[in-house]
């Protein structure tokens, strides 16, 4: 299991470009296999990690997760081509739906049937990423074009945010894995490996990947630290689609989840993952108390 940060938007950290720059130019001269960062209501992502990509040399760069509904498939995958450019084919693409509340109430699009518009997004999406031309007559989108990106042959990876049954099937038979948030061990094992395996078996599509996000902290008072990170986390607990994992995995909430205690606590819960068979951990540090971040970001460096 690779084990990388996310970035930029964790509660806790500052802002800015430049603090984004030097965050994962640590991360990569600590050895992290990958830093992943979110499109949420600041800077750009795939923006971001396009300017990321020329500072940098070896570490994987991701967003994880970029919106659909908002960016037209030609277009987001114009961007995430060129900073795959940027960065010599580090770069990731992750998608998702977003929130019903996000893309109804707050920007004005139709949340209609989500996973019909996903798969009509990745359909387009994909054979561009592939740097293939695409003739696509969908129900939303209509595209007949191609995509040159010159010095980049290799196709950029793509991953969704998949985490019910029909996205799942989208994830395995159409892109490269799934991102999850807010999903627990017993959940990524029993429910997500097993759709997502069958869905890209069926497809004649390769191993795909699970990149597991989770709250994570190093610290000697664990019951604190999970109330903490129930309130740091608690809007995620709200949102439908994070409520049915949490409600699969049989907890109240995001604290119940979260990855705290000492260096062998931690230890296990990583070794307890890579065994549900996640490939990547997403670690979103939070402070659970003085120096808990600077002392988890060391403990997860040693476990590289």
């Amino acid at each position: 299991m690779r084990i990388g940060v996310g970035i930029g938007e964790t509660p806790g950290e500052g802002g800015g470009l430049d603090r984004v720059v030097e965050d994962v130019r640590d991360l990569e001269r600590r050895g992290f296999a990958s830093a992943w960062m979110p499109n949420i209501f600041g800077l750009d992502a795939i923006g971001a990690l396009t300017v990321v990509g020329r500072e940098t040399e070896r570490i994987e760069l991701g967003t994880a997760v970029v919106p659909s509904y908002p960016r037209h498939p030609f277009a987001i995958a114009q961007q995430a081509r060129t900073a795959s450019a940027a960065s010599n084919g580090r770069f990731v693409l992750g998608i998702g739906l977003s929130h019903q509340i996000v893309i109804e109430n707050m920007l004005g699009f139709s949340y209609d049937r989500p996973a019909r518009h996903m798969r009509d997004y990745l359909e387009v999406l994909g054979p561009l990423m592939r740097g293939e031309r695409v003739d696509h007559h969908g129900p939303q989108y209509q595209v007949h074009a191609e995509l040159r990106v010159a010095g980049l042959e290799q196709p950029t990876p793509l991953m969704i945010a998949a985490l019910g049954p029909a996205m799942l099937r989208l994830a395995g038979s159409m892109t490269d894995g799934t991102i999850t948030w807010m999903t627990g061990p017993k959940t990524l094992e029993k429910h997500i490996g097993p759709r997502l395996r069958d869905a890209a078996r069926e497809a004649g599509r390769p191993e795909p990947r699970v990149v597991a996000g989770f709250p994570i902290a190093i610290t000697n008072k664990p019951d604190e630290a999970r109330e903490l990170a129930g309130k740091l986390f608690q809007m995620y607990g709200q949102l439908p689609s994070y409520r049915a994992m949490l409600d699969r995995e049989e907890v109240e909430g995001p604290g119940d989840i979260s990855m705290v205690g000492d260096e062998a606590t931690l230890a296990k819960g990583l070794a307890n993952l890579r065994s549900a068979g996640v490939t990547d951990f997403n670690a979103a540090v939070f402070p659970a108390e003085e120096g808990a971040v600077e002392r988890t970001v060391d403990f997860l460096a040693s476990q590289v």
